[in-house]
């Protein structure tokens, strides 16, 4: 079949990595599959086998419409993924003046909490939104997001909503291959001591202040560790100033954006998902998957309900820096075994999230397995 896997904009996380990984795993069971990106956010693209990559150049997404409805009128495409609120009425607009006669699949991935958060400024994206999206939404075959409590959340804000959850692909055997990859970092080396390690933009909602300030109350009862940020973002220079501000430049240290941060979870020892809101935090899924014990806020949506109640790993208060030292401490002390976090990713596997999505999509097997 001949697939078109949407995302506004090309990153190293988030959306735009949920949608590669789709397309990829889509490709490697013999699907012809484009790519279609917005835009650019970093300069370095992976090269891609067997996946046609398209940028639309179009910085706005409203910007993607007219490119779109070229691109249905001459390529026909059998099936679409399309992810974000935004983009996704979109696709469905092009869908619908094209006469596309292809199945839609439309995912949220970002808590409606955050999406429609200015709901009563009238005229704003959010209050656009409220109002485009069940106009438009009849012509989409699936309405999906990344976890059973935003499902929850879209249905008290569209009480009529259709949404179900479809989990993001994280379990992949180039996953597993990138994992194992050789770090370079010299924290890596000769390890005499454990390695903490998190990851993600470097913005207010990923509330890595709070983790400095973590680290910094570990510092003061003398516990022994590292702690490295990979991310990029807006409050690099404010949090690099707190590092310097409270004498932690010896323990911790940020790192610019990578393409594989699997070799560095894979070699680290526990990881911490700081957030104050998540969708699903495919990062935290990725660093369990590498045999991390995740120490996690308990923030809306997707950390309680992969870990549990401190099952699968430890839960914090959001915003609360010295809970999130508390169970740093008490996950260096006692870690989650392997076997017991296996069990957990088997549903973030590329075979069960792709049977998922087209038994949603109400696909025969036999044409999907190819």
């Amino acid at each position: 079949m001949k697939i078109l896997v949407i995302s506004p904009v090309y990153g190293l996380s988030g959306v735009p990595l949920g949608q590669l990984r789709l397309a990829k795993s889509l490709a490697n069971i013999g699907h012809k599959v484009d790519l279609i990106y917005g835009h650019k956010q970093y300069s370095k693209i992976e090269k891609l086998k067997n996946v046609n990559v398209i940028f639309l150049n179009k910085i706005r997404v409203l910007g993607m419409l007219f490119p779109l409805i070229k691109y249905l009128l001459f390529n026909k495409p059998d099936i679409i993924f399309s992810a974000e609120d935004h983009l996704n009425a979109i696709v469905i607009i092009a869908s619908i003046l094209t006469f596309s006669k292809a199945k839609i699949s439309v995912s949220s991935r970002v808590t409606p909490h955050d999406t429609y958060k200015y709901l009563n400024v009238m005229f704003s994206k959010s209050w656009f939104l409220k109002i485009m999206f069940p106009l438009v939404n009849f012509r989409a075959n699936v309405l999906t997001c990344v976890s059973k409590d935003m499902v929850k959340q879209y249905k008290k804000i569209f009480s009529t909503t259709k949404q179900v959850y479809a989990y993001n692909i994280v379990l992949t055997k180039e996953a597993i291959q990138k994992m194992k990859e050789k770090v370079e970092h010299k924290w890596f080396k000769n390890k005499k001591t454990q390695t903490i390690i998190a990851s993600g933009t470097l913005a207010e909602w990923k509330c890595f202040d709070d983790l400095i300030m973590a680290a910094s109350i570990m510092k003061k009862k003398k516990i022994n560790f590292k702690l490295l940020i990979i991310g990029g973002g807006p409050d690099k220079l404010f949090l690099e100033n707190m590092i310097k501000s409270k004498g932690l430049t010896k323990k911790v240290q940020i790192l610019k954006p990578v393409l594989n941060t699997l070799k560095y979870f894979y070699n680290s020892d526990i990881f911490v998902l700081s957030s104050r809101v998540e969708g699903m935090p495919n990062v935290m899924i990725e660093a369990m998957m590498c045999g991390c014990t995740v120490v996690s806020t308990d923030c809306h949506t997707g950390p309680r309900e992969i870990i549990g109640k401190n099952k699968y790993g430890y839960l914090s208060k959001v915003n609360n820096p010295n809970d999130l030292a508390k169970n740093i401490i008490k996950a260096m002390k006692d870690k989650v075994s392997k076997n017991k976090i296996n069990k957990i990713m088997i549903k973030f596997s590329e075979n069960n999230v792709i049977r998922r999505h087209f038994s949603l999509l109400k696909v025969e097997r036999k044409r999907w397995l190819i």
